[in-house]
């Protein structure tokens, strides 16, 4: 736990705290370590020996599972998002850093065209797996499940009660559903998503036990998943170095943000305490870097 102190909002009348849950392991870290938990445990249950799940190039999960596959005996392999880094693997892998950490950690890749993976979550699309793989425990994309959700009601403990208001990133929607499952009567919880639109409402809705005391707010997602601005990653830049907490561009960067401008405006009551969830996701800062760099804008520290 480690307060915020942060010259912006130095004289708001809000405290805020960041529950550093990238530290939790240095490769399996903040949600993708509370999502994986209770999937690698169901895994030995079922005696599977093969773990297959899903994500982009630069996905922090494909990054995760792969490391804690290794770790903890299995195979596993990525079904990864573009047929096209299939055709030259050997050059693939020395330039993008998610891959090659995921190689490294002995996951093999099967890559697919973005129409097919549209299909990923169709029976036929599982059955083609199945004949080409053989047997295995299928992690979903991003790792948002009844398992993942299980572990993210670990994220909170009994004394984060003493928090007014928690907040968090949102991707496929598992984390933020832990973190609701958990909060207390008189806590609200308000999710950051880092993709476009509303949907994620009714994703969120199959997994919480109530539709009270929680909200998304969708106004930083700066253009949607992956996307970034020079603002973003000037305030991810002046943030560590004022606080010495480094933010992934992809989610807890958007969400710090968002926070701070809710509170430069006046969004929170005086006197309220804000705990920020941080949910890792700081090995996709070298791969945003490798595109920054190529588009000639500042990179992130």
């Amino acid at each position: 736990m480690q307060q915020v102190h942060f010259s912006e909002i130095a004289d708001s009348g809000i405290s805020l705290f960041i529950k550093r849950e990238d530290k939790l392991h240095p490769f399996i870290s903040g949600n993708k370590y509370r999502k994986l938990k209770y999937n690698l445990v169901e895994a030995k249950k079922q005696q599977k020996e093969t773990l297959i799940t899903f994500g982009g190039a630069y996905s922090n999960h494909i990054a995760a599972a792969a490391a804690a596959s290794s770790q903890f005996g299995f195979k596993t392999i990525g079904v990864v998002r573009g047929e096209e880094l299939a055709d030259n693997l050997k050059e693939v892998l020395q330039q993008n850093p998610t891959l090659k950490f995921a190689s490294k950690h002995k996951m093999q890749f099967h890559f697919v065209s973005r129409s097919a993976y549209r299909e990923k979550t169709s029976q036929e699309f599982i059955d083609n797996l199945k004949e080409q793989f053989g047997d295995f425990y299928l992690v979903p994309e991003g790792g948002t499940n009844t398992f993942a959700v299980k572990g993210c009601e670990e994220i909170l403990t009994d004394k984060d009660a003493v928090y007014d208001v928690i907040c968090s990133s949102v991707g496929t929607g598992g984390t933020i559903s832990g973190i609701i499952n958990s909060t207390k009567k008189h806590q609200k919880t308000i999710g950051f998503p880092a993709l476009k639109g509303d949907f994620l409402q009714n994703e969120i809705k199959k997994y919480v036990r109530t539709n009270k005391n929680w909200s998304l707010n969708t106004d930083y997602h700066f253009g949607g998943y992956a996307k970034v601005s020079e603002r973003l990653i000037h305030f991810i830049n002046k943030f560590k170095l004022e606080t010495g907490i480094p933010l992934d561009p992809v989610y807890t960067g958007k969400m710090l943000f968002g926070i701070i401008d809710l509170i430069k405006k006046g969004y929170f009551e005086k006197g309220n305490s804000i705990l920020a969830i941080h949910t890792g996701g700081l090995q996709g800062i070298e791969g945003m870097n490798v595109y920054l760099k190529k588009k000639n804008l500042v990179e992130i520290i």
